[in-house]
């Protein structure tokens, strides 16, 4: 099978990169902008492409003619999402016409990510058919680009996911793990919000939903996520203690208190049956993603 990635330098892609790597059932085109930032550069074609350029999509699938696409390039910053409406809707919604356009043109499957914040959060976790009501900017553009899927003509997939965390290769990006971790380990206070819950998902577990989804050609909603809810306070602070780092600069904050641009859902989490059946997901346990993530940062 054919498989092309988009955003493969960001986590996710890069995670994608590794799970294909030496499978001889796979055929894999990485696209991202600029340079191949992965550090594993054999067994695989790389690409730069710009998936906000229509032109420039409508060529690698010309190039390629790949059998499913995994599309990660996502605007993903909520809050800059707010006042850079224009930036996130051209990569989030735009650049998803594109893809669903030349994915009918060629006939390929389209796996793309979305996100626990289309839903306003009073009454998670949620299973793949409760009702979206996004609360925010980001959200919103998450929540249109899905419904451009499901009104599409093509073979389509939808996983929604939740704080993703990892190590990227050149250790360049940070996620709610690592700026815990980085910030306590430089003695810096830092604030985390005590009232909202999540449930915290590893990268590598994303990344083979999305190449199962694929290979298994699973169409419609899936739910993909950490097993466990928490509050982000109570992730912080396991993740201070499995690294023998100081919690009492943790700093308890309300959602009122910190006053984000964006409004956050409070509770979310995801009902995981449909995934597990479907997809054969079985998420490690968020110490089982600490440990993986120690081993990993080793490496530095």
């Amino acid at each position: 099978m054919k498989i092309l990635i988009t955003g493969s330098n960001g986590m996710t892609g890069q995670k994608i990169i590794y799970v294909c790597h030496g499978k001889s059932n796979i055929q894999l085109i990485a696209t991202s902008k600029g340079a191949n930032r992965t550090q594993l550069k054999d067994g695989y074609i790389y690409e730069s492409l710009d998936i906000t350029n229509e032109s420039e999509v409508e060529a690698i699938f010309k190039k390629h003619q790949p059998d499913a696409v995994i599309n990660t390039a996502a605007f993903t910053n909520v809050d800059a999402c707010e006042t850079k409406r224009g930036e996130c809707k051209k990569l989030n919604v735009e650049a998803v016409e594109y893809l669903i356009k030349s994915c009918e043109k060629y006939n390929a499957h389209l796996i793309h990510l979305s996100t626990d914040f289309v839903f306003n959060g009073e009454n998670g976790p949620y299973i793949e058919t409760d009702t979206p009501e996004p609360q925010s900017y980001y959200a919103q553009s998450k929540y249109d680009s899905e419904q451009l899927l499901i009104k599409s003509k093509i073979k389509w997939t939808i996983i929604r996911t939740i704080i993703i965390y990892g190590v990227v290769d050149d250790n360049s990006r940070s996620n709610l793990v690592l700026w815990v971790k980085n910030n306590l380990e430089k003695k810096q206070k830092i604030n985390v919000i005590s009232d909202q819950f999540r449930s915290p998902t590893l990268a590598e577990d994303l990344a083979g939903a999305c190449i199962n989804a694929a290979l298994k050609k699973a169409t419609g909603i899936y739910h993909v996520s950490g097993k466990e809810l928490m509050s982000i306070i109570d992730i912080a602070k396991i993740v201070a203690d499995f690294f023998g780092l100081d919690a009492s600069h943790i700093n308890s904050v309300t959602s009122a208190q910190l006053n984000q641009p964006a409004k956050r859902p409070p509770v979310t989490g995801f009902i995981l049956t449909k995934a597990k059946h479907d997809l054969d997901y079985h998420p490690k346990s968020f110490l089982e993603g600490l440990n993986l993530i120690k081993s990993q940062l080793e490496k530095f």
